[in-house]
């Protein structure tokens, strides 16, 4: 990494270069991604807005270690000046990356069953190292308006509920970065909107980057001043920072 591009990423979350991914079905080849670059910077709340199928879930999954891309070049700013291309990373170094760095936030919520909110949190603070993981999720699902059911269980708790613990299980890893696929694609008009609203004042009060994949143009821009346009693979819109 040049010292050009290391100067510039301390203002930045991740640079992404020129990223391509390709799936085969026998021998049709399928582009994912055809060459996306991207600069999100620290603490941006942005949404990816594009039609099914036009690479926006893939980019997602890539940039949460995931999945893995066929070339390119993809920076993260893990803080304490560690610049990390997450290409290069080992099997290991992935798992590591995804349990410490990064937050996911699933559109089915991905709770676990048998655990109580609490213990979901916690689970997720402890397999990340937090120190006082107990106290760090009560703390955080309190703050989510769950104080009075943390001892209750995934199925005894509304859809908003839910996800409003799947938040606290992404934010409890302090990551460097938080990506929410579809976060409020099972709720309704009422419970999207407060989600949105909840994740847009985590982003502003704990200085959180935060992207959203999201078909819902108009919760966009309601609530994100910054869009990030995907079609067929290719970045078509880029409302915000660049690297100049």
């Amino acid at each position: 990494m040049s010292m050009n591009i290391e100067s510039k990423l301390n203002q930045f979350q991740f640079i992404a270069r020129d990223v391509k991914k390709s799936y085969w079905t026998a021998n049709i080849e399928t582009k994912a991604l055809d060459g996306i670059s991207l600069n999100v910077g620290k603490g941006d709340f942005k949404m990816i807005l594009g039609p099914s199928g036009s690479g926006k879930t893939t980019l997602m999954n890539i940039l949460g270690g995931l999945d893995s891309a066929d070339s390119g070049e993809i920076i993260i700013n893990l803080g304490n000046g560690k610049f990390k291309d997450i290409r290069k990373f080992t099997n290991n170094e992935l798992t590591n990356y995804r349990r410490k760095h990064i937050g996911i936030i699933f559109q089915f919520y991905n709770l676990i069953p048998i655990l109580t909110a609490l213990e979901n949190v916690e689970l997720a603070a402890r397999f990340s190292g937090i120190s006082s993981p107990k106290k760090k999720s009560k703390e955080y699902l309190s703050e989510l308006g769950l104080g009075d059911k943390l001892n209750r269980y995934p199925n005894q708790l509304s859809g908003g509920e839910q996800q409003r613990v799947a938040i606290a299980r992404a934010l409890v890893k302090d990551p460097a970065l938080i990506l929410a696929d579809e976060p409020t694609g099972n709720l309704d008009s009422v419970k999207t909107d407060e989600i949105y609203k909840i994740l847009k004042k985590l982003s502003e009060d704990y200085n959180k980057t935060i992207l959203i994949v999201t078909h819902d143009e108009d919760m966009a821009n309601k609530y994100a001043k910054e869009h990030i346009y995907i079609k067929d693979g290719r970045l078509i819109r880029n409302q915000g920072k660049g690297v100049g």
